[in-house]
Order: structure tokens, then C-alpha cells, then sequence
């Protein structure tokens, strides 16, 4: 089911309280109405925490965001329906060709990374309460060439481990979804062999389980013991999280080791200027890193049709990579706050959001 936010304040406060985008808070009385968003499910908590926080500073604006999903969120966005998309997938060639006739002006949209949490490989194995795996073992089980818990590969990743003959249920992604694609992209990275599919937002294999967005997974695997599934860590509750394999450690899924890995990855060659997407090594062998995990972004325009569509998404960008935003996100869903040098490149392509004209 689709997650639909929509936070109201009683206004309050002076008219002396700075412009729309001044502040860690986005602060600015002016604004008013509604700031319309849609799209990655991994972020529900998170988004939760921002409009909160962004509605403290600005009571008189009503901040809307449905959970659709990541493809869900940019199609929206480039339909004219939502200011900024929530994605867990960075614009394509065709979504920023699109973008061009979407959003007002020449500049097209851009990508914001505001989000980095880890993805956890979650179980429902109650006999089972830790648990480790290799990528190969990950990539055969998705794609259904591990059937029961007490398969030798598992047994291998889990030698002091009693493992039970219990069928298990792989559980995938139904929508269109980015936390689906950063999930293929590691598989195929560590193990191709065993999972030899182009990443992408729509699952590939055959076979398993298939669920609506995040909240569906998590309900599916808790659902059916024996089930294994993937989702932002954030929102793994009471299921077991999988130790993936990483060089020759075995890394449980944490905001720190998402963050370790997220260093040694660069920015993506060859996009337009001011957008900030990653090329995430899904291969570091860094110590303590934990290359399953995604960053998601909103998706804005780098010029909107009205200076007051300008001017909400310019604050609510503002609020939502200041360091005060990054700890409520932090604090809230359990994701890396970004960098200050990377919230320093956001920042500047914040800034220059503007109105066409």
C-alpha cells in the first residue's frame, strides 16, 4: 500500500522569521500550501521525520509524499504531477531527455543524493538468530537455486549454525522499484554467475514471492517463516538481518558501514551539470564497508513555472540536507547523514533552483 503523508501545523510566528531557503530549517512564514511529493517507499520513515521538522518552520505548508515506489515517484514527477520525486534510482538518459520538457527553462532536472541507508537482507528463521551469507549464496537463493535453510552453501557461510530443513520463501519487489535495482546491482557485481540479469527496477528472475513496495516485503517475510526478503534497513523491525560477506569478513548491515562503502564511490560520469549521482562500488573490499546499500535522491527541477513552486521545493531541499534534517533522518529511520562536503555540492545546486522567467 501506498504511504500518503500529509502533516498540518497551526500557523504561528512572526513575518521576520528569514527567507524560504535561509535556514537549517528551511524557515520562511511565507510559505504556504501545499509541496506535493511521491515516490521511494525506503525513505517513509525518513520523509516522516522531514516534513515534521520542516513543518515546524514553515506552519502554513502542508507537505504531501505517497510511498508509490521509485519508478512510480519519476513518473509522476515527469507527468507535471509532484514538485520533486523521492528515488532510489538516479534519472536515465530517457527520464532526463524527458525531464527537459517536464521542467520549466532549458536545465531539466537534477538528482539531490539526501539519503543513505544500508539494505538488509531480512529473514524470518527464528531458530536461526544470526546469520551469514556469501553474495553467491544471496544471488542463488533469489534466483531460486537454494530451496531449503540446510542447503550446503548455507551451511558453508554458517559452520556453527543448526540449520533447518524449512523451505525458504524469496521474496521480491512487485513495483518498479530502485531499492530492486541497487538489491541486482550488488548480486550481479559479487556474483553474476549466479545471477546473471541486468540491474533494474523491475525483478528479472523467476520463481519467489512478489510484494508491493517496502511495507509489503516486510509484511510477506514476517508473514512465512522460512522467508527471506530485502528492504531498507530502516524498516527491518523484528526480522533478522543478514551479515553479507565482504572480502573475507562477514559486515552486518549499518548505517556506518553504508557510509564506508559510499566513500569509496564516485560521482557518475557524463550527467548533466549540477546533478549528483553515484556510481556506487558494489565490489570494495574496505574495511568495515558494507556495499549493499543504496542512495536515494529527490528528483527537482532546476527551474520551476512559478517562483512559489521555486521557492517551497528550494526550502524544503534546504531543510532536508542541513545537518539538522540529516540527524532527524538519522535519529529517525537509522540512515548516514551525508557528508559536509557532499552536502556542500548540494547545497549549491539548492541554491540555484529558481522560476523560469
Amino acid at each position: 500500500m501506498a504511504l500518503s503523508l500529509a502533516l498540518t501545523v497551526a500557523a504561528c510566528g512572526g513575518d521576520d522569521e528569514g527567507d524560504s531557503a535561509g535556514s537549517g530549517s528551511g524557515g520562511g512564514s511565507s510559505l504556504s500550501g501545499d509541496l506535493n511529493g511521491a515516490g521511494a517507499s525506503s525513505q517513509q520513515a525518513a520523509m516522516q521525520a522531514w516534513a515534521v521538522g520542516f513543518q515546524d518552520a514553515n506552519p502554513d505548508i502542508t507537505v504531501n509524499y505517497d510511498a508509490v515506489g521509485s519508478g512510480g515517484g519519476r513518473e509522476q514527477f515527469l507527468a507535471g504531477g509532484v514538485l520533486f520525486a523521492g528515488s532510489d534510482a538516479y534519472l536515465d538518459e530517457e527520464e532526463l531527455t524527458s525531464s527537459q520538457e517536464r521542467c520549466a527553462g532549458d536545465g531539466g532536472a537534477i538528482d539531490l543524493p539526501h539519503y543513505i541507508s544500508p539494505i538488509a537482507v531480512v529473514y524470518n528463521l527464528p531458530s536461526v538468530p544470526e546469520l551469514q551469507l556469501s553474495p553467491a549464496t544471496v544471488a542463488k537463493i533469489f534466483n531460486n537455486q537454494i530451496t531449503t535453510w540446510n542447503d550446503p552453501a548455507i551451511a558453508a557461510d554458517n559452520p556453527d549454525a543448526q540449520l533447518p530443513s524449512t523451505p525458504i520463501t524469496a521474496v521480491h519487489r512487485a513495483d518498479d522499484s530502485g531499492t530492486t535495482e541497487n538489491f541486482i546491482e550488488y548480486l550481479v557485481a559479487n556474483a553474476e554467475a549466479d545471477f546473471p540479469y541486468e540491474p533494474d527496477g523491475v525483478w528479472p528472475a523467476e520463481g519467489g514471492e512478489a510484494a508491493q513496495q517496502t511495507s509489503g516485503v516486510i509484511q510477506a517475510v514476517t508473514a512465512a517463516e522460512g522467508a527471506i526478503g530485502y528492504a531498507d534497513l530502516s524498516q527491518a523491525g523484528e526480522l533478522g538481518t543478514a551479515a553479507l560477506k565482504v572480502g573475507e569478513e562477514y559486515v552486518a548491515p549499518s548505517p556506518e558501514g553504508a557510509a564506508t562503502a559510499l566513500e569509496a564511490s564516485a560521482l557518475a560520469e557524463g550527467r548533466p551539470e549540477g546533478d549528483l549521482a553515484y556510481e556506487i562500488d558494489r565490489t570494495t573490499t574496505e574495511a568495515g564497508a558494507y556495499p549493499l546499500f543504496l542512495v536515494s535522491y529527490h528528483v527537482v527541477c532546476k527551474q520551476y513555472e512559478s517562483q512559489e513552486d521555486a521557492d517551497k521545493v528550494k526550502a524544503f531541499m534546504t531543510y532536508v540536507g542541513s545537518e539538522e534534517g540529516q540527524q532527524a533522518a538519522a535519529q529517525q529511520a537509522g540512515s548516514a547523514p551525508i557528508s559536509e562536503g557532499l552536502r556542500e555540492q548540494i547545497t549549491e545546486q539548492v541554491d540555484a533552483i529558481s522560476a523560469a522567467g
